[in-house]
């Protein structure tokens, strides 16, 4: 491999903007024909298969990485100005020494807060007593008196010294007296259990490693249950307990899942009865639950059955489920017995709604609050005990809505998130008897204005006629003349939705001028059950046609140049970017692809990388003809062509549990060999990071500082000082 020029000497005369590949040479990966095969007989050659390394030691592949970040550093360092710019204004809108709003559980108030110039946050808790609630609390945090705070974790203190830090589900005991927390320090999702007496501040010499952050105690106050991971797969396959004191070689197998399509998941019902085990694939789910005082034996809810899902919450002596058998696309809710067994025992009790889809509900003494969608957009049912019902009301015609904290079901007042791409995260508590609304707290944002944007709901057609919603933000003060900049975001998989919330990084390209859409396209499930169907396995298409179109749309409609548009997203939205890059270059000029699932076929076809097996419901199983002859057609990799490609710049974690690094590597070696245009490709590799790029809130920043501001400088940006005001 050759050695990257250091051309130090050239940058200096490099201008701020205008940066192009040619004046700087790239790494070339070299190439080893690799055939991979399938069960049927198709083979392909893989000539960068080599940079796969599971143990991430190999120094031909660590070399090349390095390589390339050492090209990314040269071609990004007439921009440094510009990102280091961006980095400060983004920073500067935050509130360093923020807490969250409280919330009380059993005698207890908690919430977390950050303290100025701090990575990480303070996990806390107040004793609940006369004069305390959350309003309170709040003051005396806003005031830094933290004398009657009781510290459960310091994070900062735990990831001292560390490149990558994490805490998952961090839990205390029923009597309140231990906290047990999962940690990871290397970013692939591999977590250890450890203990702490609240008494004494006792940390225990008890480690359970080999886990996922998901942690239920049980009522004895010494059991712990978790779920263990296949140290090669990643893949949730066991639950087991651990009691406070022993051996994690003593630990107890209380469930083990055989097959290898489920995903897994632990926890308690709303009524604090029962300790439940949930497995779900992409298609089907199976709960078992046990009376979380003696959680010995599990009981199975509802047998599974492909193409029924469900999942189920136990409150006021029987079984809350929502699910979609009996044809319920878009689910319904149903009810069963304390000691049901079969799905003969579930009654319907909110009916099935062609236009509404149900997302989730939380059950109240006296009332139920259910997440819906409809029209494209979140609402909350609620829906009384002797059958009336309302909606609360939303302040924007673009928004996201949603269930926040409600830890106590004995409460008329539900609190509630909401937030746009103009308005600040805000939670509100909502009386359900009597219609007072309280706000306790919205996002700070230091020098932010929102009277000075505008968000709209715009339609599009895709081009099998189907409406696609976008939502869009600008300054006042834009005009629709077919000049401006746009960064369009997308993502389109797994049914996930992306709703339009408030994102204070993208200010910074509001500020400039640049008009911020979100793609609400297939694959996603923001229009119902039909929208996420309608984009995945066979019909995974519809997801990057919808994209292009809307690109296409805006532009004819005059929201931007032609010349000047940008695109992003990440993981399966990787996907999404780099399957529009080989399908519609001349659309964009620049793009974003972040910890990009760009390999298809090859990464399908190997059940030994984690998670695979658990997404042949998504994108079908290529070992089957019919799916392995459609993801050659779409691919990334496989379809990388003899064309002029847009400016990308391409991220990833080295230690990545979900995405393998080498997806992207693989990807951007094969683009500097076939892509005949002249726009840059950057690679950037963080060395100690995982799916979620490096840890602590101001360092995701920084990356995406310098990701911006190559987008800017590739549109034509004016980067100077923000926008003045209208």
């Amino acid at each position: 491999m050759k050695p990257v020029l250091l051309l130090a000497a050239c940058l200096m005369t490099l201008p701020v903007t205008s940066v192009h590949a040619a004046e700087l040479a790239a790494p070339q990966a070299p190439r080893h024909p690799h055939p991979v095969k399938t069960p049927f007989g198709a083979v392909r050659d893989d000539a960068y298969y080599w940079l796969r390394d599971d143990e991430r030691q190999d120094k031909a592949m660590l070399d090349y990485l390095k390589a390339e970040n050492a090209y990314t550093d040269q071609v990004m360092a007439p921009l440094k100005p510009l990102e280091d710019r961006l980095y400060e204004e983004i920073v500067g809108r935050i509130k360093q020494d923020d807490a969250s709003v409280p919330y009380r559980d059993r005698g207890w108030w908690y919430y977390s807060r950050y303290e100025a110039g701090k990575d990480y946050p303070i996990q806390a808790r107040r004793r609940d007593g006369a004069g305390v609630d959350a309003s309170s609390i709040q003051q005396a945090n806003n005031a830094g008196d933290f004398t009657a705070e009781q510290v459960l974790l310091d994070v900062n203190q735990m990831a001292a010294g560390k490149d990558y830090f994490s805490v998952g589900d961090a839990e205390v005991s029923r009597d309140n007296r231990l906290l047990a927390w999962a940690e990871d320090d290397v970013g692939r999702r591999q977590y250890v259990i450890r203990f702490k007496n609240l008494d004494t501040g006792e940390v225990y010499a008890d480690r359970v490693t080999g886990v996922s952050p998901n942690l239920v105690w049980a009522d004895d106050n010494r059991t712990l249950f978790y779920v263990e991971n296949d140290p090669e797969t990643l893949l949730t396959v066991r639950v087991k307990k651990h009691v406070l004191g022993t051996p994690a070689s003593a630990d107890k197998l209380v469930y083990e899942e055989k097959d290898d399509s489920f995903y897994m998941g632990i926890g308690r019902s709303r009524d604090d009865q029962y300790i439940t085990i949930g497995v779900d694939s992409t298609v089907s789910s199976e709960l078992r639950y046990a009376p979380a005082a003696n959680p010995e034996k599990f009981t199975v809810l509802a047998r599974r059955e492909r193409d029924v899902e469900y999942d189920a919450d136990h409150f006021d002596g029987h079984w809350l489920i929502r699910t979609n058998a009996d044809g319920a696309k878009n689910f319904k809710l149903v009810s069963a017995p304390s000691d049901g067994t079969s799905r003969s025992q579930w009654k319907d009790w909110v009916a099935h709604d062609e236009a509404v889809y149900i997302e989730g509900f939380e059950s109240f003494d006296g009332f139920t609050a259910i997440d819906e969608r409809s029209g494209g957009l979140e609402r909350i049912r609620l829906l009384r005990a002797d059958g009336q019902q309302e909606y609360v009301k939303a302040d924007e015609p673009a928004y996201s809505m949603g269930l926040s904290v409600n830890a106590e079901p004995d409460t008329e007042w539900l609190r509630y998130g909401y937030t746009s791409l103009t308005t600040p995260s805000t939670t509100y508590e909502l009386n359900v008897r009597t219609g007072e609304r309280r706000l306790l707290k919205q996002q700070p944002v230091i020098g932010y204005d929102p009277s000075k944007y505008v968000t709209e709901r715009v339609w599009v057609d895709s081009r099998d006629g189907v409406k696609v919603p976008v939502s869009l933000v600008y300054r006042k003060g834009f005009k629709k003349d077919g000049t401006a900049a746009l960064y369009q975001y997308g993502y389109g998989s797994y049914g996930a939705s992306m709703d339009p919330g408030f994102n204070l990084s993208v200010v910074s390209l509001l500020d400039r001028g640049v008009v911020y859409a979100i793609a609400h396209i297939r694959g996603g499930q923001e229009m119902g059950r039909q929208w996420y169907d309608d984009g995945k396995l066979l019909k995974k298409k519809n997801t990057f046609n919808d994209f292009i179109d809307v690109t296409r749309a805006l532009v004819a409609q005059g929201y931007a140049a032609k010349d000047r548009v940008a695109a992003s997203g990440g993981s399966a939205g990787g996907l999404l970017m780099g399957a529009v890059a080989n399908m519609a270059p001349q659309d964009y000029r620049v793009m974003v692809a972040q910890v990009p699932f760009v390999d298809v076929v090859t990464t399908m076809l190997d059940p030994t990388i984690p998670l695979t097996t658990n997404e042949y419901d998504e994108w079908g199983n290529p070992e089957q003809k019919q799916y392995y002859d459609y993801m050659l057609t779409y691919s990334p990799y496989d379809n990388v062509a003899r064309q002029a490609y847009p400016a990308l710049f391409v991220g990833t974690g080295l230690w990545d549990s979900q995405v393998q690094y080498w997806e992207p590597a693989k990807w951007v070696a094969k683009l500097r060999v076939d892509n005949t245009g002249s726009h840059p490709i950057v690679f950037r590799t963080n060395m100690d990071a995982g799916h979620g790029g490096k840890s602590g809130r101001f360092r995701r920043y920084r990356e995406q500082a310098e990701s911006f501001a190559f987008v800017l400088d590739q549109l034509g940006v004016d980067a100077g000082a923000p926008a003045a005001s209208p």
